[in-house]
């Protein structure tokens, strides 16, 4: 493995440690108003009339009559709004509330009341009729393969929100002062929040700073809602004469507000000719929720990979996201890949026992192979090592002699073991670098020779302080320590692009290894320089047409074979998981721990959301809202986890690297839910299967096996 795989100390290890780190709401509160935001109490409808107590001096009542421009959150589109009085989901922000008090502020909420006008709510995709984004994919001759089909198989396939739960809620200070905004706090991208501050306040760009705070978390959750709550924040402070705002949730609100992980439904049929497959026609519907937020490249990235790793000819796919008058959904670590590639791998498993054929030697005959061409008529442009990978974790979890094992099993445990095989496309989809992006970095270097790293990515816990100045210290020839990196100010850094997409080390990494050429070549002792990259598409890609849906959709793809196994107690459903493997090619690894460790996490994570995690809304309102009900697996819920790194480089990539962090959680679900269903003897199609859906099953057993009688 490549030295700069060598792992060292994390740059933040000793201040999360020792306790010394800043968080958002550690900052002095002398002087501090506090925000709280009146959310709607129903999913559809209009304010008529806000009712409120009498308040005394120093606190005030903020709403959308406040906000100086435009009353818009600009994501994508800029249909979210800053604070509505045409609530479209139970918890829409109407207002809010900030005082000196706290604790007062939480009371004077409670005693707001809010007369509504409701309408009827639509809380199911399937019904609803308002279309907020649709791509369709159509490569080969689909119509030709049906129609000299053998056979046609169908199944449809369901999956759930998630919610993120990371360790740190969201939190956001604003001060507006001197004619300046200074906003700061939890975050994945502050150039986002940059424009929506720009956007909703009317102020200037460069009177406009937004700064990260250490961020305890993310995983996608904090790349699209925090830019909602800075506008809020920002809109307080231009009332606050000059008093910092600040507002931090407490865990409940954080999960009856911020956005989930889209509920997928997916059809897939299946032409079968000669005992094969010919061609593919796949429905991908995802449930928007109430705004656009992410959802227009979140079903790009499902539409993309609806069909996987495998190399079917013939392929229709129709993608579409509809509103519901549900929580919004947005990013989520694996962004559409989750949910499709959870639908493709139990059909695959499906269609195989349909035809007879052991599942996990029926996939491998579909893998792709570097050369062929992607859903979208691009290219895999680099080896695919799916099959080596396969052997691997085939050897190293057993799985062959475990199935022959668990086979005819008797007494109260059932065990069973199932695989997955994934990929997940590095960077941006489509030109969306090149064209939306346009990543600039900078480095800085001192009189002293110390060189500062100047972008706009965050670290949220992934390591990304470490891994940047570790590629920056290799190139320059230089000890780390000479290297500074801390948490970017939009007053000082430049626009990077966003810290998603496993864009950060991939992109931004190689555009500081290249900028470090550039400083090495015009390094002079003793004086102080600055040196600019900017992103230069690869010459190799061939152009992605969004209106089409044709070209390379992603530079590269990262890699993943998980296996895992359970056992399952008929006598209360429980499942859980002796042993679960993986192996990840992300290409050359920056840093090994942090590395694995993101490995770890991600495939836990999916393991959750597989047969843990059931965040169900009953009614637009979601029930389980604190981490007493919401039930997330932690390393204990897994008593051995195997990980393996298998490294293909990425020539693009700083020292052969390709995106991390997304990758671990596209696998983990498919693979248990298939263990699950091997350890029963039945399919199942949907997340999460959790223990009361075991004991439903059992039970229908049992009467079978007594109406057998």
């Amino acid at each position: 493995m490549n030295p700069i795989s060598n792992s060292v100390t994390k740059r933040d290890h000793s201040i999360k440690i020792n306790g010394s780190a800043v968080y958002v709401c550690d900052y002095p509160t002398e002087g501090m108003l506090f925000g709280r935001i009146l959310r709607s109490g129903i999913a559809k409808g209009t304010v008529k009339n806000v009712k409120l107590p009498e308040l005394p001096q120093g606190y005030y009542y903020v709403d959308k009559t406040d906000v100086p421009g435009f009353n818009e959150v600009h994501m994508i589109q800029d249909d979210t709004p800053v604070f509505t009085d045409n609530p479209q989901f139970i918890g829409d922000p109407v207002g809010m509330l900030v005082g000196v008090d706290e604790l007062l502020v939480n009371e004077f909420l409670l005693k707001i009341e809010v007369e509504y006008d409701e309408e009827t709510p639509v809380f199911d995709a399937r019904l609803s009729e308002d279309v907020f984004f649709a791509y369709d994919i159509d490569k080969g001759d689909t119509d030709s393969a049906f129609a000299n089909a053998d056979r046609i198989i169908e199944y449809s396939y369901e999956t759930g929100l998630q919610e993120h739960i990371y360790l740190e809620t969201n939190g956001m200070i604003a001060q507006y002062k001197d004619g300046k905004m200074n906003v700061h706090g939890s975050m994945q991208c502050p150039y986002y929040l940059h424009r929506a501050v720009v956007h909703a306040t009317g102020l200037r760009h460069e009177d406009i700073s937004i700064r990260q705070d250490v961020t305890g978390g993310g995983f996608g959750g904090k790349e699209d809602f925090p830019s909602t709550l800075a506008c809020q924040v920002a809109v307080a402070a231009l009332k606050a004469n000059g008093k910092p705002v600040r507002v931090v949730f407490e865990r409940e609100e954080d999960i009856t507000a911020t956005s989930k992980r889209h509920p997928s439904y997916c059809t897939y049929k299946a032409a079968i000719k000669g005992g094969r497959i010919t061609g593919m026609i796949v429905d991908v519907l995802l449930d928007a929720g109430a705004y656009t937020t992410m959802s227009m490249v979140v079903l790009q990235r499902a539409t993309n990979g609806a069909c996987g790793v495998y190399d079917i000819p013939n392929i229709k796919i129709h993608g579409h996201a509809r509103k519901t008058n549900t929580i919004p959904n947005g990013a989520f670590r694996g962004f559409g890949g989750p949910q499709v590639f959870f639908a493709i791998e139990m059909l695959m498993t499906h269609i195989a026992k349909e035809l007879d054929t052991e599942p996990v030697k029926f996939k491998k005959s579909y893998f792709v192979n570097q050369g062929d061409s992607t859903s979208t008529d691009g290219v895999y442009h680099f080896p695919v090592p799916l099959p080596v990978m396969l052997d691997d974790v085939l050897s190293d979890s057993g799985y062959y002699e475990k199935l022959e094992l668990f086979k005819n099993q008797n007494g109260r445990f059932r065990r069973g073991i199932g695989v997955s095989a994934v990929f997940h496309g590095a960077g941006f989809t489509g030109n969306g670098e090149r064209d939306v992006i346009k990543a600039t970095v900078r480095l800085s270097k001192s009189a002293d020779g110390k060189v500062e790293i100047l972008t706009g990515n965050t670290d949220m816990g992934q390591g990304l302080l470490t891994t940047l100045v570790k590629i920056v210290a290799k190139e320059l020839d230089i000890p780390p320590d000479d290297v500074i990196l801390t948490l970017p100010d939009t007053r000082r850094v430049p626009d990077s692009g966003p810290t998603v997409a496993s864009r950060s080390v991939m992109i931004v990494g190689e555009l500081l290894r290249r900028a470090c050429l550039s400083l090495k070549n015009e390094w002079i002792d003793g004086e102080e320089q600055t040196v600019e990259q900017h992103y230069r598409h690869p010459d190799f890609l061939i152009p992605f047409d969004a209106e089409v849906f044709k070209g390379d959709a992603y530079p590269t793809y990262s890699w993943a074979v998980n296996a895992v196994e359970v056992e399952i107690d008929t006598l209360t459903g429980y499942i859980s998981i002796p042993g679960a493997w993986g192996s990840f090619d992300v290409g050359t690894p920056i840093d090994e721990n942090i590395v694995i460790g993101q490995m770890e996490g991600g495939f836990l994570q999916s393991l959750g959301w597989g047969i843990m995690e059931n965040c169900a809304p009953r009614n637009g309102k979601i029930g389980n809202k604190l981490l007493c009900d919401y039930i997330v697996p932690t390393s204990l819920d897994v008593t051995d986890m195997n990980v393996r790194l298998y490294v293909e480089e990425y020539p693009e990539g700083p020292f052969g690297a390709k995106g991390a962090g997304e990758m671990p959680h596209v696998g983990g679900a498919p693979a248990i839910i298939e263990a699950v269903q091997n350890a029963l003897g039945i399919n199942i199609y949907r997340l999460p299967f959790m223990a009361e859906d075991v004991m439903d099953v059992l039970r229908s057993q049992k009467a079978a096996e007594k109406e057998v009688r």
